[in-house]
């Protein structure tokens, strides 16, 4: 059975900067900037970019090519790839690069169709309506399912939306590779473009609706976004959470990428279209994500508030103080659909890419139809993503995320840089980037990729686990007894049956290989 291909460079660059654009660009990126200091923030976020995240773009680029040849589209095949089949330890390493992707979409999946559903109930004025505090809140716990009230007595509204995200999701995967992925990236990323111009020119061309308050204006908080406060460089927290927001943006460690650039013909280039799908998340972040919500917030809010607000959770940024905000605006509903418009389409793009190497496993390594292979992964993703919503209360979002969304993908990007630079060997790994290259990497990125991405990495990973140690991995953060805990526990071993359900069926793939003579040349 013939793999497919993309059928175009734009079609391929644009999907991997749709894996990469989602939630987290206009959501989580102005949260953390401000966090750390607004304007200096951006002095350690780009080195980082620099230094830890254009090298795993290249990294996961020439790998995933490089298992492509091989007819391996997964983490598993990819690394035996690598590894020459010499290291038997190689396809087991690779199965955090399929189960970490399905984890996060057990519970990326459930937001995203909240960002769809919030956009039906701006267009239809109820977001508007909730134009408190204590409003909103209420309108967010009741659809979210947290706590049913008068304005959604039942989950039933949220799970219909659910469910029409879930099978969109399953039809663009079902069209393939070229006739789903790449088509519905053509459309939804110039969209994104679009409809996030509009928002930042709506909020830069905002005047000072209080009169009491002529210093709220987009100028503070366009000053507040880009001018540093030098004296803030010395705070390493400054500098991790910099690195740990670009690990995050750029989606490497997940396994999209490796999976995506298996699809590649062995000399299509992967050095110039890996930055320029990194280079495009970045103007969607920084560019636009930058523009739109904290300026919004200094204008009605000021500048003391608007930093409580980026320090507020994610949830409560998008769906509880952006529709506050365009409350306040002349055709705030309009604008309201838009920002849901843009976070449902950042969320698809994203969504469809972490399920696609869940199903590149199974074509590639069990022949399995598309058909097949779609219908078992959609429906191991179904039952988990129920927990997702119903546990909610319990803690089972933050969990998910907690091993999918921060651990996995870290300790996954680790694995991926050693076996390039060190297994494969940095030698061979230069000369792979550049087969077909249109441009040449500077040649300072060789000790960059062998020795100081690895570093940022670990320095990465042991500074959250030790900063969250206690509260996720000890559980603390669930309730102060075992029993409280025990919801949360009961989850954590399901997920890791599921992993080691994901272990086995590599086990058997390889089996099957050795049976066939796959590897005998």
């Amino acid at each position: 059975m013939k793999r497919q291909e993309w059928a175009s460079k734009l079609g391929v660059v644009l999907a991997v900067a749709g894996s990469a654009v989602g939630l987290g660009n206009f959501l989580r990126f102005p949260s953390v900037a401000t966090q750390n200091g607004g304007g200096v923030f951006l002095i350690p976020y780009f080195t980082a970019f620099l230094l830890l995240g254009i090298p795993m773009c290249w990294v996961e680029w020439g790998m995933g090519r490089y298992g492509g040849k091989y007819s391996h589209g997964s983490a598993p095949g990819i690394l035996d790839a690598i590894g020459e089949r010499k290291r038997s330890e190689a396809k087991y390493l690779g199965a955090i690069g399929i189960f970490g992707p399905l984890l996060i979409f057990f519970y990326y999946v459930v937001i995203e169709s909240w960002t769809l559903g919030y956009a039906f109930y701006s267009l239809n004025g109820s977001v508007a309506a909730a134009a408190q505090k204590d409003q909103i809140v209420e309108f967010f716990n009741g659809y979210t399912g947290i706590k049913s009230n008068s304005i959604f007595p039942t989950i039933t509204p949220m799970y219909a939306i659910f469910l029409i995200t879930f099978v969109v999701n399953l039809a663009v995967l079902y069209l393939g590779i070229s006739k789903g992925i790449e088509t519905v990236n053509k459309i939804a990323m110039p969209m994104l473009v679009v409809v996030g111009i509009i928002l930042a020119v709506r909020v830069l061309t905002l005047g000072a609706p209080d009169a009491q308050h002529p210093d709220w204006n987009v100028n503070a908080g366009l000053g507040f976004m880009w001018n540093p406060d030098f004296t803030k460089l010395t705070n390493p927290k400054v500098w991790l959470a910099a690195a740990g927001q670009i690990f995050f943006t750029l989606s490497v460690g997940i396994g999209v990428i490796l999976t995506y650039a298996s699809y590649l013909k062995p000399k299509d280039d992967v050095a110039l279209s890996g930055l320029s799908a990194a280079s495009a998340n970045e103007f969607m972040e920084v560019v636009i994500g930058g523009s739109i919500v904290i300026p919004a917030a200094v204008v009605f809010f000021g500048s003391v508030k608007a930093v409580e607000i980026a320090q507020s959770s994610t949830f409560s940024l998008g769906f509880m103080t952006m529709p506050l905000i365009f409350a306040k605006m002349t055709g705030g509903p309009f604008f309201s659909f838009l920002w849901f418009l843009l976070l449902f389409l950042a969320g698809l793009t994203s969504s469809i890419s972490i399920l696609q190497p869940a199903i590149s496993f199974l074509e590639d390594e069990y022949h399995y139809s598309r058909r097949r292979s779609l219908l078992l992964t959609g429906l191991v993703c179904f039952l988990f993503s129920q927990l997702a919503i119903f546990g909610i209360t319990k803690g089972f979002v933050d969990e998910m995320d907690f091993w999918g969304g921060n651990i996995l993908l870290v300790i996954f990007a680790l694995i991926e840089v050693i076996y390039f630079a060190w297994v494969f060997g940095i030698e061979r790994g230069w000369e792979e980037l550049h087969r077909g290259a249109d441009i040449k990497i500077p040649r300072l990125y060789r000790p960059i990729i062998k020795y100081i991405t690895p570093l940022y990495i670990i320095i990465i990973m042991s500074a959250y686990l030790y900063s969250n140690f206690r509260g996720f991995v000890l559980m603390e953060a669930y309730g102060k007894t075992w029993i409280e805990r025990m919801p949360v526990l009961i989850l954590r071993l399901a997920l890791f049956i599921c992993f080691l359900f994901v272990c086995y069926l590599i086990n058997v793939a390889w089996r099957r290989h050795a049976r066939e003579g796959r590897f005998s040349s």
